[in-house]
């Protein structure tokens, strides 16, 4: 169990990270103090530089036995924090709005609780995960060579919800958070003076039908499997100028289903929709893949682990607001290992992920550090 001065210690470290946020793939220096706080706990190996400024930290019994892995995130977001908290973020329209600063002490967290009494077998193994935000970071880490060495059996993983109630975690087998993708759609034709339109290919001419279709392509709804969601997030047409009639339109569109398999199927719809749409208007089409997102599939043994541990440590659960459309890379790493995410709730009037003046709640660590221990007690001892 932590005691007082650590839980103290912790969120004066978690304040310290959220003063200093990085973007996905340059988490240098939150990085180097991760690495910092994990030699200080005295882990027995660390292997640094995993898909990119990836961290692992492990404590090894010394006998035989499963490898489980907990995961946090690295990255913040790029959003202009107006918080208005003390520890708010010291970088211009850079701040850590989704909790993975909580998510990061939360490990932190467990690894104290190691470093006092280690398993009686198997291995634990703190993954700070890179790159998290555009879906890059766990593939990265999974493809890393050196990921292999670590192997894991099992893997887990807390995220915080706003929306459930304090303390309760949403968790349930099969879809935990949903596949997505960001389609970039560039329309292009040809330019002309803004006094002779009618001498131009414009994009214009055509843009209200393919926003139309764009948004038709999946209205939401609840999560189950025939879920669909097509969200328009950025349309461009031409320059910033009165004097041109514009020749090209970017769109930017995010594209969710609730398995892989509805995302590969919902992009050769887009694809076939806005060429049937662009081509008899002599518009050429590209279109750009982004931040793709699997699906994240919890394992049924791991959710069973998991609802034992959290019974046992009197953690209220259940599948309330579950599963969620918003989509996190962690279902990487249940292609290698029974894996689990954990949705728990900071308050049903929490301030929500990406908002400008969201910020993690403090309490929430001891919480998830102690789900996280008594889950390393099931399955190590």
């Amino acid at each position: 169990m932590l005691k007082n001065t650590d839980i103290e210690e912790l969120v004066a470290f978690r304040h310290a990270l959220h003063k200093n946020p990085e973007l996905s793939g340059k988490e240098v220096a939150t990085a180097a103090i991760i690495l910092q706080k994990i030699k200080e706990l005295g882990a027995n190996k660390i292997v640094a530089n995993l898909g990119g400024h990836g961290i692992a930290a492990i404590f090894d019994s010394g006998v035989p036995g499963p490898c489980v892995l907990f995961r946090a995130e690295l990255d913040a977001l790029p959003i202009v924090e107006t918080s208005g908290v003390p520890w708010a973020s010291n970088v211009h329209g850079v701040a850590h709005l989704c909790g993975h600063d909580g998510h990061m002490t939360m490990l932190l967290a467990l690894g104290k609780l190691l470093s006092r009494k280690k398993p009686k077998k198997g291995r634990v193994v703190l993954m700070f995960q890179p790159a998290e935000e555009d879906g890059s970071g766990a593939r990265a880490v999974l493809a890393d060579p050196k990921f292999a060495t670590l192997a894991p059996d099992w893997a887990f993983a807390i995220h915080n919800e706003p929306g459930l109630p304090f303390g309760y975690v949403g968790i349930k087998e099969g879809v935990i958070n949903c596949a997505s993708r960001g389609l970039a759609i560039r329309l292009s034709g040809r330019t002309s003076h803004a006094a002779e339109p009618e001498l131009a290919n414009s994009p214009i001419t055509i843009l209200p039908e393919v926003l139309k279709t764009l948004d038709a392509l999946g209205r939401g709804g609840p999560v189950g499997d025939g879920f669909r969601l097509s969200t328009i997030t950025h349309v461009e047409v031409g320059e910033k100028t009165f004097g041109i009639t514009p020749g090209e339109a970017t769109i930017y569109v995010t594209i969710r289903a609730s398995h892989d398999e509805g995302i590969a199927e919902l992009q050769m719809i887009v694809e076939k929709n806005i060429n049937a749409i662009a081509l008899p208007h002599n518009l050429s089409v590209s279109i750009e893949s982004h931040d793709d997102f699997a699906a994240s599939i919890n394992d049924g043994e791991a959710v069973k682990v998991a609802c034992s541990a959290m019974k046992k440590i009197g953690v209220s659960y259940g599948e309330n607001g579950v599963p969620m459309r918003a989509s996190e890379d962690f279902g990487a790493f249940g292609w290698h290992a029974k894996a689990a995410m954990l949705c728990l709730g900071p308050g049903e009037s929490h301030v929500a992920l990406h908002g400008p003046d969201y910020d993690f709640a403090d309490d929430l660590i001891p919480i998830g550090a102690g789900i996280f221990e008594q889950i390393t007690r099931e399955l190590l001892g």
